[in-house]
């Protein structure tokens, strides 16, 4: 009987070792974002384009996401408001993480306005049709006092556009099986606006107006090499 313990305790310690060694061996190792010209967020987005600037005073703006848990997770943010001559305004926020591997991952706006005492509704999954391809993307709706802010916002893992959720950690899973740590950026526009539909077209108009200004790599960096066609 004992001689049969001590076999069984064998090979589940040898088992646990051929686990602990597979795990090592799949570990990844490449850095997705050293293959690559260095992301700067500040140089890639323009101040000016199309008829839209930069605004210097940007009070109305705000960040739903915690400082401490911005710098855990992203390598570099951007966070603007635009206005164009008819006096319309986006905000756009950009977060990028070099590392989006398992033990790294995004705060999606559900959670961060959540968090920051505004009450989401109506957050959906949409096809966001841009000039350039359409890409998979999220809408939602945040509110808190008379402040409605129609909200539009994407993710990309490595050069996939991805919903959240599980397509996100099958995108990871797949650069993890080739040995790829993967980088991942979470772009955001918002409106504040009680007339949702009017404040879904603008961001679309401003970020098919934003592409534009862009060079084709830069374009690939913020949107994903998989957006389809229209």
């Amino acid at each position: 009987m004992k001689k049969t313990i001590s076999i069984r305790h064998l090979v589940i310690g040898l088992s646990m070792l051929c686990t602990a060694g597979l795990a090592v061996a799949m570990k990844p190792t490449i850095i997705f974002a050293d293959q690559y010209e260095k992301i700067n967020l500040e140089t890639i987005v323009p101040k000016q384009f199309h008829g839209w600037r930069m605004e210097e005073m940007t009070s109305h703006l705000v960040n739903p996401e915690e400082q401490a848990a911005v710098n855990k997770v992203y390598s570099q943010t951007l966070s603007r408001s635009y206005v164009n001559e008819q006096g319309e305004r986006v905000m756009l926020s950009i977060a990028y993480g070099k590392d989006q591997s398992d033990s790294v991952g995004v705060h999606l706006p559900e959670g961060c306005y959540g968090g920051q005492g505004f009450s989401v509704r109506d957050s959906i999954k949409v096809i966001f049709k841009t000039n350039f391809g359409n890409i998979p993307a999220a809408r939602l709706v945040a509110t808190k006092g008379g402040r409605v802010e129609p909200i539009t916002y994407w993710l990309t893992v490595g050069e996939k556009a991805v919903y959240g959720g599980w397509d996100m950690k099958k995108i990871k899973l797949q650069y993890a099986l080739n040995g790829v740590v993967p980088d991942g950026l979470l772009m955001r526009v918002s409106s504040i606006t009680p007339d949702v539909a009017y404040g879904y077209a603008l961001q679309t108009r401003f970020t098919d107006e934003l592409l534009t200004s862009l060079s084709p790599s830069q374009r690939i960096r913020l949107m994903g090499n998989n957006a389809t066609q229209s």
